[in-house]
C-alpha cells in the first residue's frame, strides 16, 4: 500500500512540477550560434511538454563572463556558455586545448584532442557545481590591431587587450614582451576607439560579432590558438530536473551543440572573407617568426605547468598534437 502511494505521488509531482533554467552568454542574438540555442530552447520546451524552458539572455545583457559566473553562483542565473578564461576558472585545466600555438595550424587536432579529454573535463567541472551539456568549438584566434606589425619584434611594446584574470594569455603576452591591459570584454571597442589598446584577439566570427572591424585595420594572419566554449548548467538546478527530461536535455542539447560547431568552421571562413572586402589588411609574418612559435609555446607551457595546467592534462595533449 506504502509502495502504490508513493507512485502515486511521484507521479503527482513529475506531472505537476515545472522549471525555467536561465542562461547568459555573450552571444548576439541573429547569429548561427544563437539560431542553434534557440532551436535547442524550442526543441525543449516541446519535448518535455512544457514542463522544462529555457531563458537565454543573448549579447552579454548580463554582464561580461566572469559576472555571468558569479550570478550562478548565488543563483540570480543557473549557467550559461562560458569560454577561455571563464571555463578555465570553473576548471582550468580544460585551457589546455588553448595553449597557445598548440593547436593553431590544425582545427580538426583540437577538436580531436578535446572529445578523447571530455570525460575528463566534464567529470572535473561537475565536480566544480556545473553539469556540461556540450564542448563548443569556437575557433582559431587573431590577433587584430590598429598599428601595421609585420614581425614578433614589431609586436614588443604593442597594448594588447588580456581578459581580467586570464593568467593563459598573461604568460603568452610575457613571452612575446607584449604590454598587457587586463579590460573586461565590453570595453575592447572603446578602448581600442581612444588608443588604451592597439591590439585585442578573437575569433573571426567573434571580431564581426563584436564590430572590432570598426576600430581596426590590421590582422595578422597566423593563427595564435584554438579556443572553445561549453553549455553550462549549476548541479544544484540540473537536480531539480527529472531523470527522463535530464535525458532529452542531453541528447537535444548534444544535436544542436554538434550542428554549432558545424556552422562555426565555415563561420569562421566567411568572416575572415568579410574583414578582407571590409578593408582590413591581412598581415603575415615571416618563416623565421613563424618557426618561433614552438618556442614560445614550450615557454608559455612552462609557466603553466603544476600552476595553472597539471601534468597530467599536458602529458595527454604531448601525444596528440
Amino acid at each position: 500500500m506504502k509502495l502504490i502511494f508513493g507512485l502515486i505521488i511521484g507521479t503527482f509531482c513529475f506531472n505537476s512540477y515545472s522549471l525555467n533554467i536561465k542562461l547568459a552568454t555573450l552571444v548576439p542574438k541573429g547569429t548561427s550560434w544563437a539560431k542553434t540555442i534557440q532551436s535547442m530552447a524550442k526543441e525543449i520546451k516541446k519535448e518535455t511538454s512544457g514542463k522544462v524552458k529555457f531563458k537565454v539572455y543573448y549579447g552579454g545583457v548580463q554582464g561580461d563572463e566572469p559576472v555571468v559566473l558569479q550570478k550562478t553562483r548565488i543563483g540570480q542565473i543557473h549557467g550559461g556558455i562560458f569560454t577561455g578564461k571563464t571555463l578555465g576558472d570553473i576548471f582550468s585545466d580544460v585551457r589546455a586545448i588553448e595553449i597557445p600555438f598548440n593547436f593553431y595550424h590544425d582545427e580538426q587536432k583540437a577538436l580531436a584532442s578535446l572529445e578523447k579529454n571530455k570525460n575528463y573535463f566534464n567529470e572535473k567541472i561537475e565536480e566544480n557545481g556545473f553539469i556540461n551539456l556540450g564542448f563548443y568549438g569556437i575557433g582559431k584566434v587573431y590577433v587584430v590591431s590598429t598599428k601595421k606589425v609585420k614581425s614578433l619584434q614589431e609586436l614588443k611594446g604593442i597594448k594588447m587587450w588580456a581578459w581580467e584574470g586570464d593568467k593563459i594569455i598573461r604568460a603568452m603576452m610575457e613571452s612575446l614582451e607584449l604590454v598587457s591591459v587586463p579590460l573586461a570584454l565590453p570595453d575592447v571597442m572603446s578602448s581600442l576607439s581612444t588608443g588604451i589598446i592597439e591590439a585585442a584577439y578573437g575569433p573571426p566570427l567573434a571580431i564581426l560579432a563584436l564590430q572590432w572591424q570598426n576600430k581596426i585595420k590590421y590582422l595578422i594572419d597566423f593563427p595564435t590558438a584554438y579556443t572553445i566554449g561549453a553549455l553550462l548548467i549549476t548541479n544544484k538546478q540540473w537536480k531539480k530536473v527529472s531523470a527522463p527530461h535530464r535525458e532529452i536535455i542531453k541528447k537535444i542539447a548534444k544535436k544542436y551543440v554538434d550542428e554549432a560547431n558545424k556552422h562555426a568552421i565555415e563561420d569562421n571562413k566567411k568572416a575572415l572573407s568579410t574583414l578582407k572586402e571590409l578593408g582590413v589588411e591581412f598581415v603575415s609574418f615571416n618563416e623565421v617568426d613563424l618557426k618561433q612559435a614552438e618556442k614560445i609555446r614550450n615557454t608559455v607551457t612552462s609557466k603553466l605547468k603544476g600552476n595553472i595546467l597539471s601534468s597530467k592534462i599536458l602529458k595527454e595533449l604531448e601525444t596528440q598534437r
